[in-house]
């Protein structure tokens, strides 16, 4: 027989049975007559105790906090236990025998970033990380449901998508090449054969920001789709966000309830979500005191006065040519502005950018020109626009930031395993 999970014996299935667990030591107490072991799996945790008499006290004894081990027992119901039952533990063995366990001594957050490695088995961070890993699932069961294809670009670019100045340069082999910023331009080429195509990857940046926000790699949910306006994306992608937040709420109860996360406001996303254009975004900021004028780009600060009047997720559209990237797709009216839209949230401002993607060969040359790009590095994209050129848009979405909004989370760092910013890259 294969040994119980925990979670299968905490449900109370296993009561009056002898079971077989692994796992390791989570907490250890004892007295002079008993030993009590809370032992921890990646379902749970359960209590384990141990009377003097038992012939592997001296085992007990011995074990240490972070120790792997083979525990036998029966499952007995006790109201003091936490969660109410308990294992008799009827026999013990040490598969790796922990030294003195630092997360013990120090738990102040810059060391719990030094020791990530360890921080990991955290109750906490394990949660996290399954809860990712089911928001994960459901961004892909609903590009799935939506008829989109998975595809995976390269990380390996040979031109800026979005700035020059956040691109990290490599070398490969003997020339010079860039850790990728975004897979969209590699998603527009795949459009024209799959048409509805997306992706979840890293993209790495090399901003030297320091807010709760910023990670140098993050993974990004992108997706790319012709035939397609305005209206099409920010439908899509509330769609998207509503979704993920009402299938975490119905899926992770446990995990919601163990983080302490304010479930109300992710029932509360529903569609549509506001809108409302940048000029107005300025307004607004203006008659908060802000001082900014029309055509600077809004900051952090900026981002968080204007999500706090909303509540849950929007959006701000219709931004300044000079401000966007150079792939963005300008109003035929109104050429100072551009078809892009960003979803901002609460406390985190913006989670997702996307737009239309310029589709006219002479205007997307005319905007490479305007920018002192350098034509050849984008030949290839140009090469879209003249075989086949359709209307079509698409987004970027970051993982992290749409992790820490939904959990309540402090900083991004802790959404991800092993977070990356200007001063951490250890381990």
């Amino acid at each position: 027989m294969p040994p119980s999970s925990i979670e299968d014996i905490v449900s109370g299935r296993c009561e009056g049975e002898s079971v077989d667990i692994r796992g390791w030591i989570y907490r250890k107490r004892e007295s002079k007559e008993v030993i009590f072991l809370v032992i921890r799996d990646a379902t749970g945790i359960i209590q384990c105790t141990m009377t003097r008499k038992n012939p592997f006290w001296d085992i007990a004894k011995k074990i240490t906090i972070e120790s792997s081990v083979l525990l036998s027992g029966t499952v007995r119901r006790d109201k003091r236990a936490p969660g109410g039952l308990e294992i008799a533990v009827e026999k013990l063995e040490i598969v790796g025998l922990a030294e003195t366990f630092p997360i013990t001594r120090d738990q102040s957050e810059e060391f719990l970033r030094d020791v990530r490695h360890l921080w990991l088995r955290s109750r906490k961070m394990s949660t996290i990380m399954k809860v990712r890993s089911e928001v994960l699932r459901f961004v892909d069961d609903f590009f799935r449901e939506e008829g989109f294809v998975e595809v995976s670009p390269p990380m390996f670019i040979s031109s800026a998508c979005e700035g020059g100045a956040t691109l990290f340069g490599l070398k490969y082999l003997d020339k010079q090449l860039y850790l990728t910023q975004s897979a969209q331009l590699h998603l527009e080429a795949l459009i024209y054969s799959l048409e509805k195509v997306y992706c979840v990857a890293p993209s790495f940046r090399a901003e030297k920001s320091r807010t709760i926000r910023h990670l140098i790699e993050y993974w990004h949910v992108e997706a790319e789709w012709p035939f397609a306006d305005m209206d099409d994306l920010m439908g899509l992608e509330e769609d998207l966000v509503s979704y993920v937040c009402q299938k975490t709420v119905e899926n992770c109860k446990k995990e919601m309830e163990g983080l302490g996360v304010n479930v109300s406001k992710l029932i509360a996303v529903k569609t549509p979500f506001p809108r409302v254009t940048y000029t107005e975004a300025i307004e607004r900021l203006i008659s908060k005191g802000f001082k900014i004028e029309w055509g600077e780009d809004l900051g952090f600060d900026e981002e968080k006065a204007l999500a706090a009047d909303f509540g849950n997720p929007f959006f701000i559209y219709a931004y300044p040519r000079q401000i966007k990237a150079f792939y963005c797709k300008t109003y035929r009216d109104d050429p100072d502005l551009v078809m892009s839209a960003d979803m901002l949230v609460p406390r985190i401002g913006e989670i997702s950018t996307g737009g239309a993607r310029e589709d006219d060969r002479d205007e997307l040359l005319k905007r490479i020109r305007e920018l002192s790009l350098r034509e050849e590095d984008y030949d290839w994209y140009v090469d879209l626009r003249r075989y086949g050129t359709v209307p079509h848009v698409g987004f970027g979405l970051g993982v992290e930031r749409l992790l820490g909004w939904m959990l309540d989370l402090e900083n991004i760092m802790d959404t991800i395993p092993f977070p990356r910013t200007i001063r951490r890259f250890y381990p």
